[in-house]
């Protein structure tokens, strides 16, 4: 585990658990779900990066220059694949100093078909964390490219989520993209509801603005995006935490239809793909 503080932040990485966050402290006090102790699923942490892709391929299936692309489909999530490799895999320390650290995944060619090298920058900073998360192309062909940032956010009763956006994914019965509609039909955060009078929500808000604010009592929880992550996906399933994952593309926006501005982008050879998450804490 490494383990970095500075102004009263802490934070604690697992790199072979998906370059995981085990804890992210402000001033002794939680702002991501902790990991349990001893934890070795990825689905307990408090964060992992999602690449070459995010959320969901409809049936771990699709073409892309001409070539059939079958992946893995993990058996939790089936018949569709999910969130890619890297926060599957063990990553390697690049360089770390007292305040941030670099580790990179190396991926090669298998069921996703290109390999390619991911590296994940955290830094703290007395105002608080930034994430930096990058996929560079190494084959020899162009290659589909997405990234996204999956972190879990505690909410208690009183907590609430605004997030203004243009728009929401609405999805089938397998939680699949079929057109955008208002987030009234989904579930409107631009006046910060409380998260606990939401029903389950797992869904991708279009045009968010690259903000969005948890509230507490006490505290507000600030997360901002990158500029090109046009996407924030919502997942708040009513269990004491509510995830705000900024992401370069709508779901499964492998089989978009052409034309559509999905956010997925072809890397030619040797190009790069970067995105970043910014996490702050401001006392009420």
């Amino acid at each position: 585990m490494i383990v970095l503080e500075q102004g009263g932040w802490r934070l604690a990485v697992r790199p072979e658990l998906g370059c995981s966050i085990a804890s992210l402290t402000c001033g002794g006090r939680d702002v991501l779900r902790p990991t349990p102790e001893g934890a070795m699923d990825i689905l307990q942490t408090a964060f992992f990066p999602l690449v070459p892709y995010a959320n969901r391929i409809a049936g771990g299936r699709f073409s892309f220059g001409g070539q059939a692309v079958a992946l893995p489909v993990h058996d939790r999530f089936a018949p569709h694949a999910l969130h890619g490799d890297g926060w599957l895999a063990s990553w390697a320390l690049l360089e770390r100093s007292a305040t941030s650290a670099s580790f990179v995944y190396r991926h090669d060619a298998d069921g996703w078909p290109w390999p390619y090298e991911a590296v994940q920058t955290f830094t703290l900073s007395a105002s608080g964390l930034r994430i930096d998360l990058s996929v560079l192309n190494v084959a020899g062909t162009p290659a589909p490219a997405g990234l996204g940032l999956h972190p879990y956010f505690p909410v208690g009763d009183q907590t609430r989520l605004q997030l203004r956006a243009e728009a929401v994914c609405s999805v089938d019965a397998g939680l699949i993209p079929t057109a955008p509609v208002s987030p009234a039909h989904v579930f409107d955060w631009s006046a910060g509801p409380r998260v606990a009078d939401a029903p389950f929500v797992d869904s991708c808000y279009i045009g968010w603005g690259g903000t969005a604010r948890l509230i507490e009592p006490d505290r507000t929880i600030t997360v901002t995006g990158s500029p090109n992550a046009g996407w924030a996906h919502i997942y708040a399933p009513g269990l004491g935490y509510c995830c705000v994952e900024p992401v370069t593309h709508r779901p499964d926006a492998v089989h978009a239809p052409e034309g559509e501005a999905s956010g997925l982008v072809v890397l030619e050879p040797g190009r790069a793909l970067s995105m970043w998450m910014e996490i702050a804490v401001a006392d009420a």
